[in-house]
């Protein structure tokens, strides 16, 4: 955006002419990076943490990310928890073709990146099979904070347009792995305090 004198002295009264310029570009942008609305997909353990994640103790709606839609064609982030079966494929690929451009994918857990411990027919060996991915989470299962982390992630991808430009080059996700966030380790704040 712009550059702004004395605004965080004066707050709004410093600017000049009360006018902010920037790209319209960046503005759409910043704002899908702060209202996107998460498709609950959880099919295993891992849905678990991802329901932490959106309880009052995380609350994911710092995010933009208020409630976890029920509908695809309300949603724009997929947020797969959980080993994917063979049988459940068809099914993950028709909820995200349902679901409103732009969109992007969170591959939550080591079921959906890879197939996990389960490396035989019945499951499907990484979700990136099916869907194109942009974020991995790693653990087994992760922790809300890594959760977070992949969300904050995917939101700084999305706010530089660095996912769009990417598929439309690949056809494929951002393909982005974050570090795994032990419990405990990170101190979620709420309201300034812990």
């Amino acid at each position: 955006m712009g550059i702004v004198n004395d605004v965080l002295d004066d707050g709004l009264g410093g600017l000049t002419h009360n006018v902010i310029t920037g790209k319209l570009e960046e503005l759409v942008n910043w704002s899908r990076s702060r209202s996107s609305w998460p498709a609950s997909f959880g099919l295993a353990c891992c849905a678990i943490e991802m329901m932490a994640t959106g309880g009052a103790h995380y609350d994911i709606s710092r995010f933009g990310m208020e409630v976890f839609r029920a509908s695809p064609r309300q949603a724009d982030i997929m947020i797969v928890a959980g080993r994917v079966s063979q049988k459940m494929a068809p099914v993950l690929r028709q909820v995200y073709d349902q679901m409103m451009e732009p969109k992007w994918v969170i591959s939550m857990g080591v079921c959906a990146s890879s197939g996990g411990m389960f490396n035989n027919y019945a499951i499907v060996q990484g979700v990136d099979q099916i869907v194109p991915v942009d974020v991995y989470a790693p653990g087994c299962p992760p922790t809300p904070e890594t959760l977070i982390h992949a969300i904050e992630t995917l939101h700084g991808l999305i706010e530089t347009n660095q996912i769009l430009k990417r598929r439309e080059e690949t056809g494929a996700g951002a393909n982005v792995h974050v570090e795994h966030v032990d419990a405990g380790s990170t101190p979620v704040l709420l309201g300034g305090t812990r």
